[in-house]
């Protein structure tokens, strides 16, 4: 089903919302550790708790999950039956959008578990289980990947990187430039930012929404280190992505990465601009290190005006690869 003009418009994340979705992770084949996963259900609940005193909030899981998770859960938090494995409600959920006649629709981009790299029995079914329960149109983008693999600034203009895109393991066959015209379709952009990425050596294949975010029409916020290593594929790929917005005419701010953290791995993932931004609020993470979480309070606060800062101990999330936008899909209110 395609809306009449073909025309789809996601909006930017600091619009104002219906209400946030998430995922609660459950799956012992992702999550062996027993302890680990109690870690990690009690750090998604306390992000959806936080969220909820700003917008309402839907947690996804199967029916037999929710007498154990409502014992973490505010009863602000809405639970629906939809069987769940994983948490990565950015990259599994719905990517909503309003088409030409005004209709809120689905715009899916269909997720395979990151090329297949993680079971997704369940998880791949999640955005039509809520399109299904919202009595929604889904408008397909042709597209295999991940929502957090691209940054919208709602005003028209994209950016990613190809790694997580112009891969044989999410769209074998399509060009740069193919997968560039379905994602500008599927968001109703004009215009999109490319920069290389990383392949093949974190699940994401490095999604940008770790490194870089729009908070406004040409305005980025990106999280880098203050000494980046360049024999880090990272810290190179991420110093290349900041030059390449730059170059674009892009105003682009940095915030530092933390210089001290309580977890120490070394693909642990310790980024500030992995937040989400929810009705009257900015929900970010903190990282133990006083001087940089400091630094990135405030500049959260500069860039979105009149929201309440909140920031959560989740080094669960980052020891699984992500953070709070990863865990988070909003839907606009219409």
């Amino acid at each position: 089903m395609t809306p009449a003009s073909g025309r789809l418009h996601v909006p930017p994340e600091e619009d104002p919302h219906a209400r946030t979705f998430m995922m609660w992770p459950v799956n012992r084949q992702v999550h062996p550790d027993g302890d680990f996963l109690d870690h990690l259900q009690n750090t998604i609940a306390d992000i959806a708790n936080t969220i909820a005193e700003f917008e309402p909030v839907v947690l996804c899981m199967a029916a037999k999950d929710r007498p154990a998770a409502k014992r973490l859960l505010s009863d602000s938090v809405d639970i629906w039956d939809i069987p769940t494995e994983d948490l990565w409600a950015r990259d599994a959920g719905p990517l909503f959008a309003f088409d030409a006649a005004g209709e809120l629709v689905v715009s899916h981009i269909q997720f395979n578990g990151w090329g297949g790299k993680q079971v997704d029995d369940r998880d791949s079914k999640v955005a039509a289980a809520i399109a299904d329960r919202l009595d929604m149109d889904i408008i397909p983008s042709g597209l295999k990947g991940e929502a957090g693999g691209v940054e919208h600034d709602g005003h028209g203009l994209l950016m990613a990187h190809e790694s997580s895109w112009v891969i044989n393991n999410r769209n074998p066959g399509l060009s740069r430039a193919e997968v560039e015209a379905r994602l500008l379709q599927a968001y109703g952009a004009e215009r999109m930012i490319w920069a290389p990425g990383v392949i093949g050596q974190d699940i994401t294949d490095y999604h940008i929404d770790s490194l870089a975010r729009f908070t406004g029409p040409g305005r980025v916020l990106i999280n880098l280190p203050d000494d980046p290593d360049m024999s880090d594929d990272f810290h190179a790929a991420a110093v290349e992505t900041h030059d390449i917005l730059v170059a674009a005419g892009l105003e682009v701010e940095v915030v530092p990465e933390p210089d001290f953290r309580r977890v120490e791995s070394f693909d642990f993932v310790a980024s500030y601009a992995n937040y989400y931004v929810c009705n009257g609020g900015v929900i970010a993470a903190q990282f133990g290190d006083r001087e940089t979480d400091a630094i990135a309070v405030e500049a959260l606060r500069r860039h979105y005006p009149g929201r309440e800062v909140v920031t959560l101990n989740v080094d669960a999330l980052g020891e699984v690869g992500g953070g709070i936008h990863c865990a988070t899909q909003q839907m606009p209110r219409r």
